[in-house]
Formats: structure tokens, C-alpha cells, sequence
């Protein structure tokens, strides 16, 4: 056997040296040798790759929990808005004009006609694509060049647009059937999110959309990813070019206040600083007019996020989409609906008047407050109970009066409600306290024997909505409702159907409902969209349903892959994989690992920070395990409190490693969860409640504060942040005195002229690790020293 070496007995070819030598003392391993060494490699490999798989499949669980949960916020958020549009502007008369405008906004006759585009004009300076109408392959092609240059196309063009977009879709039926008769393959792609470079992939893998090549794009075309008016402007302008061969369905991010919190409203208006409130408005009703679903020869059914065991696609056939303009937005039930005014007109002449007396038209002025419950029936206080909890906010669970909300016997009667708020407060002031009370109890899900909201006007008491026959389900809630399950809902492995509690929106849906609904319309599959999958799709129920998911890293640069399917005529569905990357070439076992690493890095510092937004509740729990504060408790009960408080649904026993370390005898030394996180900025003004308050509702801070700039400035003068933080304390029913809000403002107004800037305020209440802050300061010194 011959080995090169560098020794041996010398020889020359053709005036090149090498070295050679014969090896008659080393023997040859044995082939039995051999095959233990590869076995012991192979097991190594798998161990090491099976490893490699569990972090990747809890980091993914990480980076799904919490991005669940923000949906679980957001819903929280708009149903605080719903109630106090519902009840507090009215009883107030001149209620937050703010939320008002958010989620009614009036209908501009403006931008219903041509005159919305043509009075704004295009600069000779401008250097982007200048779209004609009706668009050609040439318009298209040009818009497709300048988004891949980064160009940002006209204000004008993008109203006009949309105008267009916004008359076709008038046109279509909320279901679109297509054949695959008269093309050989439909493509169907799932949620992009923004990204641009996904859908560039997309069209140059498998073609632009033509007549040869039909594409349907299942939803979620914006928010998060930082391209999305690119991403949605590309698709309506197909759309608008192959009406035949382009569809879109809905999502459940087509919808004006999702975009508030993840992202979209935000690069509108940074975009378009001049004319961004006209083209959202524009925006929000072409989303509302998407059709919400697709159907392929008769056999495949297309919707973005599922069903549920009341999805019927003949009356979804019949609705008035348009009239759900946010999925998010319960249907407005005025308090006239419910003729609450007329019981309290009632119980006022009954409890506020002189007997004898004419009190039709005489008033005092605390007569609000004169209104006294009346005690009902243990059943019939029930009933009621339930139909306002139909009316307000059904879906939030918080703190009620110091204790944290359970589950209650609604027959039982509670204490009542502590009086109103004395004459001399602001009406504003007193009616958040008011409304705050209400929230609180609405919230818990605990049922109030008084529920009493004074204004100058009209009085609205627990039992005057008591006094009020349960409505029946009008026809607009019914297609809300069914709207809502079919952009939100999920699927599950367990039979039948429950509400969708970790979304906090539409329903988890099982085997059953999917085979129930496939038969009873003649349908063999359902292709939905809404969940991330590391591979780009994935199969459940039989088969019957299928998971497609087009934005690749979408948590994370590695995180996942995107995917789309083909359909041809033998309606057999072909999925095509892809990722975007800078790497050309497969990844090497060291690249894998490292993109592993680098995406658990960055889901266990999101999950850090979420414990540390968290911190008085989790150490209050765990305090009750630890009778003689020794800060430690057992890994089975710091698990126990961390999944009580957190609901993240997470491997606590498999993450401990990483968020805690343990004591000697094995117990967890808790305190060090909260080790590696501070606030960025220390503010040693602020209270530690408030500071963790705005810590842990910072996002919700910031939607709140973006409605009150209505000019994107950035400033808000300090009366304004007082005004924000009444609507954001009565949302969580805490109560922070006005010199606490005071104080906080003086001590973020950094240049003193009386206003704030409000990215400097969210980025003092941003919480981070200390090795990243240690690190900052550091290169701010090198900075400065290479400054001087």
C-alpha cells in the first residue's frame, strides 16, 4: 500500500521530487474495526444532529409563543377601544375623538374620486417608474426594476393605485372559483409579511404572473417585514394587468388595526409623510373589499386561517364584506340598541324624584349618581351578565380591585362598587375612573351588582343594562364572526372545536369540522395559510389540510424556509421549497450549527425580556413556594409558576438551563432569571410599579401614542402624554396618580420646551441585556475618544 509522506527512499519524475515509502509494518484495520468506528461516527452524528434539532424546535416555540401572545395584546387593546367607543363617547357626548377616527373613520367622498390622485403632482426631480392606466406589462416590469433599485414609488401613483385596485374588487364575489381547465397549473403562495425578496424569489423561480402562470396569494401580505407597501403595491398591480390569472384572498393582517402594531401604518406614514392618512384610509377599504376565499374546480377550498363548526361558505357567499372593515373591531351595538338611556330615564324618575313630582324635564346636577341597583334573580342576573359581556370586550382576563381575575360564580353577588368620582374632578378624569371600573370588572369576567359611569347627561348603571332583554344576534355580528374564523382560526389534532385561546381570536378547529365541511360542500382539501412552518408547509387532519407559509426567516435568518404549492388538473399538490440567503451554496455542518445558535441567541433574549416585564409576578409566585426565602425553589414549581404566569406554553424544564441557574442541592436559584436584563436608560424618577408597567406594555404605549401624533412628528406636548397615559391606565385598570405621570414627563423632557420625543421615551423603557448595554458604552467612549 502506498502513502504520500514526507520521508521515506527518494524518487525523481521528470525533475519533480516526491517522497514514497512502502508501509509493510502498519497493518490495515480490520474490517470489523472499521465498521465499529463508522458506527460510533453515525451515532455521534445523530446525536449531535438530534440535538441540534431540539434547540432548533424550542427556539422556534419561543419565537411562536411570544409573537401569540402580542396577538393576544393587540386584540386586548382594540376591544379596550371598541368599549370606549361603544360606551364612552356616547355617554359622554364629545367623547376621545382620537379612537373615534381610528376605528369609525368618515368616509372621505375625496378619495372616491379621480380628483384624489390628479391634484398631486409629480416633480420633474422624481426618478421613479410613472405608472400609466390602464397598467401594461411594461408598467409593471418598471415598478418590479425600481423596487429591486429600493426606489419608492409616487404618492400619486400609489393612490391611483389603489383606486383602481379599489373599483375592480368592488366587482368580485366574496368567493372566487377558478378552473384549471384553461391553464395547465395555479400556483398558491402564503403569507409574505413585507418581505419583498420572498416574493422577487418567488416570481423568479416560477415565473411572473400571466396568463400561463395564475398564482392566488393566500393573505397577510403586510406588516412586519419593512417592504410591505412594495410587496402589496406589486400584487394589486398584477392584479389590475391579469385580473383573470391574478387572486388575492384576505388575511387576518389586512386589517387596519393590526397594521397599528406590526408595522405597517408606521412605514405608510414614514414613506409618505404628506399624503399617508389618505392612502391608509384608501388602504383600509381596499383590504376590506379582498375577497375571503378561493375555490379550484370545485374540490379545493383556499382561505387564509381555517374554519369552524359555523363556517357556512352559502351565507359567506351572501355577506357584505366590506362592512368588515377590522375582524378585530366587534360590530358597534350602541347603548340605544340596547335602550339603555330609556331605563335609566326610568329608573331616574323612580329613584331620583319627589314622589308626586314631574321629573321628565328637571334634572339635578348629581342626579348620575343618585342611581341605585336593584337586586335580580340569581338566573336572570346571569343572563344579563352574558349579554354585556356580548357587548363589551369578551375576550380579555386582567387584575380586579388588587387580586388577579378567575374564575367566579356569576350567580353569587359581589360587593358593590366603590361610589363615583367627587364633582370637583375633571369630567375627563372621572369618567376614565368610571370607565376604568368598568373595564376592570369586564375584564374579570366577574359580575358586577352596580356598574355605575356618571356624566353630565346620562347615567349608565349594571342594572339598567340588566333591565334589558338579551338581544338576539343581529345579521352583521353573525358575519363578523364568521369572517373573523375564517382569517384567524387554527387546526388541531384533538376532535371538535374550541375558541382559539392562544391567539385570543378565532378557533382551533379539528379532524371532524374539516371532514364535516368538506363534505357538506363537496370539497377533498382545505389549503390555508396564518402559521409559520420551519419547512414552508406541512400536512394535518388526513391529508385533508395543508399549511403553506411563504415568508422564509421569518423569526430569524435561518428560522424557516417558504414554500408554495402547484395545482394542476389531477389536483394534486406539489410543494416547492426555498429560502432566501446570501449563501450560494449548501450549508456546511458548522453553518447549520451556527444559524441554530444564532437564532436560540436571539429567541432567549426576547424571552428574557418578556421575564423580566414580568418580574414582580413571577417573584410573588415563586415566593409562595419559598417559605423561608431562601431564593430557591424546585425545577418543578419554578416551571409551575413561570407557565401560571407566563402562558407561554414552553419546555420550562428544557429552557431552565438557559434562564436560571441551580443551587447546590439541585433547587432553582430564581432570582438569577432576572440577572443578565436591565433597562436601557435608568430613570431613578420613576416608581419601580410604573417602570415595569411601561415596560411590559410598551408596544401598546406606542399605538396609543401614534393615535394622538396625528402629524408623525415624533412630539407630543406634555398635556398630551397625561392624555395618553388616562386612555392607557383606565385599558389596564391600574391606578398611577396624575404627580407619578407628572413626574415621569419632566423626566424624559430632556431639553425642557414642554414636549416629548416619544422614540427617545420608548427607547428609555426598552429593556436589554447588560452585556449589550456595557458593550454600547464602551464604544461610545472609543467613539468619543476618537472624536477628540
Amino acid at each position: 500500500m502506498w502513502h504520500l509522506c514526507c520521508y521515506g527512499d527518494t524518487r525523481e519524475t521528470s525533475g519533480d521530487r516526491f517522497f514514497l515509502f512502502t508501509d509493510d509494518t502498519i497493518k490495515s484495520p480490520s474490517p470489523a474495526l472499521t465498521m465499529k468506528a463508522a458506527v460510533l461516527i453515525q451515532r455521534w452524528y445523530r446525536r449531535y444532529m438530534a440535538r441540534l434539532e431540539m434547540r432548533r424546535r424550542y427556539t422556534w416555540n419561543i419565537f411562536q409563543s411570544i409573537e401569540y401572545a402580542g396577538e393576544q395584546d393587540q386584540l386586548q387593546l382594540s376591544g379596550f377601544f371598541s368599549f370606549m367607543l361603544d360606551n364612552f363617547t356616547q355617554l359622554n357626548g364629545n367623547g376621545p375623538d382620537l379612537i373615534s377616527q381610528l376605528l369609525e373613520p368618515v368616509v372621505d367622498p375625496w378619495l372616491d374620486r379621480e380628483i384624489c390622485y390628479n391634484l398631486i403632482p409629480v416633480p420633474e426631480s422624481y426618478t421613479g417608474p410613472r405608472l400609466s392606466f390602464p397598467l401594461s406589462v411594461s408598467d409593471t416590469n418598471a415598478l418590479l426594476a425600481a423596487f429591486k433599485d429600493q426606489q419608492i414609488l409616487h404618492a400619486r401613483y400609489v393612490l391611483q393605485l389603489l383606486y383602481e385596485t379599489k373599483k375592480l374588487l368592488k366587482q368580485m364575489p366574496n368567493i372566487v372559483h377558478l378552473s384549471t381547465s384553461y391553464t395547465n397549473e395555479i400556483t398558491i403562495c402564503g403569507d409574505l409579511h413585507g418581505r419583498l425578496d420572498d416574493l422577487l424569489l418567488i416570481f423568479y423561480k416560477n415565473g411572473l404572473p400571466s396568463a400561463e402562470t395564475p398564482y392566488v396569494f393566500n393573505g397577510d401580505f403586510v406588516d412586519r417585514g419593512k417592504k410591505s407597501i412594495e410587496v402589496v403595491c406589486l400584487l394589486f398591480a398584477y392584479l389590475l394587468l391579469y385580473p383573470d390569472y391574478m387572486h388575492l384572498n384576505r388575511g387576518n393582517h389586512e386589517d387596519h388595526i393590526m397594521n397599528l402594531r406590526y408595522g405597517f401604518t408606521k412605514e405608510v406614514m414614514q414613506k409618505y409623510k404628506t399624503h399617508g392618512r389618505e392612502i391608509l384610509q384608501l388602504f383600509q377599504d381596499v383590504f376590506s373589499l379582498l375577497p375571503v376565499a378561493t375555490v379550484i374546480d370545485g374540490k379545493i377550498l383556499i382561505v387564509h386561517g381555517g374554519i369552524s363548526d359555523q363556517t357556512d361558505l352559502d351565507f359567506l357567499s351572501t355577506i357584505e364584506r366590506h362592512k368588515v372593515k377590522s375582524a378585530l373591531r366587534f360590530p358597534r351595538r350602541s347603548l340605544e340598541q340596547l335602550d339603555i338611556g330609556h331605563s335609566c330615564k326610568r329608573m331616574r324618575s323612580t329613584s331620583g324624584s319627589r314622589p308626586g313630582s314631574r321629573s321628565k324635564n328637571k334634572r339635578t346636577p348629581n342626579q348620575g349618581s343618585e342611581c341605585r341597583p336593584q337586586p335580580l334573580p340569581a338566573g336572570l342576573q346571569r343572563a344579563r351578565e352574558e349579554a354585556f359581556l356580548k357587548v363589551t370586550d369578551a375576550s380579555v382576563s386582567f387584575f380586579v380591585e388588587g387580586g388577579v381575575a378567575g374564575t367566579a360564580d356569576k350567580t353569587a353577588q359581589p360587593p358593590l362598587l366603590p361610589p363615583p368620582p367627587p364633582p370637583h374632578r375633571p369630567p375627563l378624569r372621572s369618567a376614565l375612573l368610571g370607565l376604568r371600573r368598568a373595564s376592570r370588572l369586564v375584564r374579570a369576567r366577574l359580575p358586577p351588582a352596580c356598574l355605575t359611569l356618571s356624566t353630565s347627561s346620562k347615567c349608565l348603571t349594571w342594572n339598567s343594562l340588566c333591565s334589558v332583554p338579551p338581544p338576539a344576534p343581529p345579521q352583521h355580528d353573525r358575519e363578523w364572526k364568521q369572517v373573523g374564523d375564517i382569517l384567524w382560526s387554527d387546526p388541531k389534532t384533538h376532535e371538535g372545536w374550541s375558541p382559539n385561546t392562544f391567539r385570543g381570536r378565532g378557533c382551533y378547529f379539528g379532524p371532524d369540522v374539516t371532514r364535516r365541511l368538506l363534505l357538506q360542500h363537496g370539497l377533498q382539501l382545505l389549503i390555508r395559510s396564518h402559521e409559520c412552518k420551519q419547512e414552508g408547509y406541512e400536512l394535518c387532519h388526513g391529508g385533508q389540510v395543508i399549511t403553506i407559509f411563504s415568508a422564509s426567516n421569518y423569526y430569524e435568518e435561518g428560522s424557516n424556509r417558504g414554500a408554495y404549492i402547484k395545482v394542476g388538473r389531477e389536483l394534486l399538490p406539489r410543494f416547492y421549497q426555498y429560502q432566501v440567503s446570501r449563501a450560494t451554496r449548501k450549508l456546511t455542518l458548522t453553518q447549520r450549527y451556527n444559524r441554530v445558535r444564532v437564532a436560540e441567541g436571539s429567541a432567549l433574549k426576547a424571552l428574557k425580556e418578556k421575564l423580566f416585564t414580568h418580574r414582580s409576578e413571577l417573584l410573588s409566585g415563586l415566593q409562595q413556594y419559598d417559605l423561608n426565602n431562601t431564593g430557591c425553589v424546585s425545577v418543578s414549581e419554578w416551571a409551575q409558576v413561570f407557565e401560571s404566569v407566563l402562558r407561554l406554553d414552553l419546555p420550562w424544564r428544557t429552557l431552565r438551563p438557559h434562564l436560571a441557574r441551580l443551587a447546590p442541592d439541585g433547587s432553582v436559584d430564581y432570582p438569577s432569571c432576572f440577572e443578565d436584563m436591565e433597562p436601557r436608560i435608568p430613570l431613578s424618577q420613576v416608581t419601580p410599579n410604573l417602570a415595569e408597567t411601561l415596560f411590559r406594555y410598551r408596544t401598546d404605549i406606542e399605538i396609543i401614542f401614534n393615535i394622538i401624533d396625528k402629524d408623525h412628528s415624533g412630539l407630543i406636548s406634555i398635556e398630551e402624554f397625561r392624555h395618553t397615559w388616562r386612555l392607557f391606565s383606565a385599558h389596564l385598570g391600574v391606578d398611577i396618580d396624575d404627580r407619578a405621570i407628572d413626574d415621569l414627563a419632566r423626566s424624559i423632557d430632556f431639553n425642557k420646551d414642554g414636549s416629548i420625543d416619544f422614540t427617545e421615551f420608548l427607547e428609555a423603557f426598552r429593556v436589554v441585556h447588560k452585556l449589550d448595554n456595557k458593550e454600547q458604552q464602551v464604544n461610545g467612549k472609543t467613539a468619543g475618544g476618537k472624536a477628540l
